[in-house]
């Protein structure tokens, strides 16, 4: 079922799609970390990876939870947007020779997964305030702001040392 199918007629279908496209994309990425883990060669940037890998098992948690507050079984909603994100960093990291640029090729897919859920989950955020379920927007919330984390500590890792070294 796509965004703009006619299978989406209420606020509530719309929810619960993209709380399916997000679980979908939860588990890509936790199947996608352990190759990044082994083609990252800074040992601070694979251990970043690993200790992602661990919490996005914590968000797919998290996410079933959300969904059994909702009265539904966990299910994901093919996403091809993560599905190009992941295909497109496996791609470039696949042509990358030089190891620095490698690891810096690797930030740069990861940041745009992170994006992709920073996007999704401050969407379901708002939409699960707006639908009086708080207790679902908190539960959401926390992975936000680990996502959001993910994100920075990505950016510092490269600005202070990954794209240094892969520019010269």
């Amino acid at each position: 079922m796509g965004l703009f199918t006619r299978d989406i007629k209420t606020m509530d279908d719309l929810f619960l799609h993209v709380m399916q496209d997000i679980y979908y994309a939860e588990q890509k990425i936790h199947g996608a970390l352990p190759d990044m883990i082994d083609k990252a060669t800074n040992p601070e940037l694979a251990a970043a990876f690993k200790a992602h890998r661990l919490e996005t098992e914590m968000q797919i948690e998290r996410l079933a939870t959300a969904f059994e507050m909702l009265g539904e079984n966990p299910k994901g909603a093919s996403c091809p947007a993560i599905d190009g994100i992941i295909k497109e960093a496996n791609e470039i990291a696949g042509e990358v020779a030089d190891k620095n640029v490698l690891d810096a090729a690797l930030i740069a897919a990861a940041q745009a997964v992170e994006h992709y859920e920073i996007t999704r989950y401050g969407t379901l955020i708002a939409w699960a305030q707006q639908l009086g379920r708080r207790d679902i927007a908190q539960t959401l919330n926390v992975t936000l702001e680990e996502e959001k984390k993910t994100d920075k500590t990505l950016s510092t890792m490269a600005e202070r040392k990954i794209n240094l070294r892969a520019a010269s």
